[in-house]
């Protein structure tokens, strides 16, 4: 642990970093958090905290920048940052102008975090753990031929061609299909398979297709992720002439940002940081990311996240993405007619 002064130090050179990408000098500490001693005590605990790998000399003659432990300390400290309520009223007025839709909002929610942070917000779609069956309907085509579209919990929808071996009219599929709606509302794949149910030699064939419409749409990989800001990220001093962000562009191109941000697990309300090389991904260990996961516990969950240089504001994105996490949230619980988590926006 740091002692109070070294914390305040550590503080002021991350926050000088940050906002201006140059190595910090002890005497920028003393001018900025107005500490009362000498530049030769300052001096000393620099050398102190570079010695304890919380900061790093880029050169001999230079100040100081954070390393990845300075950020992880500092992040610790301001791991509860919240947003303003002005802000939160702001950001409630911008959803309820939109259509509700799941892609607005997700569209929205990237925007607005890019737009905050300045550095790529990514959202991906809220999937659900397995899907329930919510509701069918049967649409003749040809005499021995229908359509079935399946309406799924979160307003997923599959359709599927079904043949019978026989003549079906319209009256005999719908009420199949209201048969089917009473027996089967609520229930995931596995629970419609094993159902003891007694089905007709229609709605065998009906009840096979549902399965299949299910299964699919439980082996469905996430779609690719609503993403933001990549304009704010190129111009950081740290990428606009370099080829640090190449890799980055590269998982983008490959549709593969999605897929890692949407494996991780979350407790309720968890804000995760990953700093630089405490990243999985060798691709992204130059950056930081912020996730928060948003949805129904059990049911459909998405991640809403902030790609960016480890110099990035952490106390800002911490907080826009707790707070646009917990608005997705009571908009996910709406849309499946659930009451949102205790904490939620909205």
């Amino acid at each position: 642990m740091l002692n109070s002064r070294s914390e305040t130090i550590l503080s002021s050179i991350i926050r000088q970093y940050i906002e201006r990408a140059v190595p910090v000098s002890s005497a920028a500490v003393i001018s900025e958090c107005g500490l009362d001693v000498c530049s030769a005590t300052v001096r000393n605990e620099m050398v102190r905290l570079e010695e304890e790998g919380y900061i790093l000399k880029p050169h001999h003659s230079a100040g100081s920048v954070p390393s990845d432990k300075g950020y992880r300390y500092y992040v610790e400290s301001i791991k509860h940052a919240q947003m303003s309520l002005t802000d939160q009223l702001l950001i409630n007025h911008l959803f309820h102008q939109v259509e509700k839709e799941m892609e607005n909002w997700l569209s929205l929610a990237a925007g607005l975090v890019s737009q905050r942070v300045h550095n790529v917000a990514v959202v991906t779609q809220p999937k659900q753990t397995a899907s329930k069956y919510h509701h069918l309907e049967l649409v003749t085509l040809q005499e021995n031929l229908a359509l079935a579209v399946l309406i799924l919990r979160g307003a997923r929808v599959r359709q599927q061609l079904v043949s019978f071996g026989n003549a079906v009219g319209q009256f005999e599929l719908t009420a199949t299909s209201q048969r089917l709606n009473q027996a089967f509302d609520g229930l995931t794949r596995t629970q419609v398979e094993k159902s003891n149910v007694l089905l007709s030699d229609t709605e065998k064939k009906v009840h096979s297709a549902v399965l299949k419409m299910m299964q699919a749409e439980d082996e469905q990989r996430n779609e690719e992720p609503y993403l933001d800001g990549l304009n704010y990220l190129l111009e950081q001093p740290e990428f606009a002439r370099s080829q640090r962000a190449h890799s980055l562009m590269e998982l983008v191109e490959k549709r593969q940002l999605g897929r890692m941000l949407g494996e991780e697990e979350f407790e309720a309300h968890e804000i995760k940081v990953y700093i630089g090389q405490e990243n999985r991904e060798q691709s992204i260990r130059d950056f930081s990311v912020v996730l928060g996961s948003y949805g129904l516990p059990n049911e459909a969950r998405g991640t809403l996240g902030v790609i960016g240089p480890t110099r990035m504001n952490y106390e800002k994105t911490i907080a826009a993405v707790r707070y646009l996490s917990l608005v997705m949230s009571a908009l996910v619980a709406e849309l499946y007619g659930r009451e949102p988590e205790p904490g939620s926006g909205g």
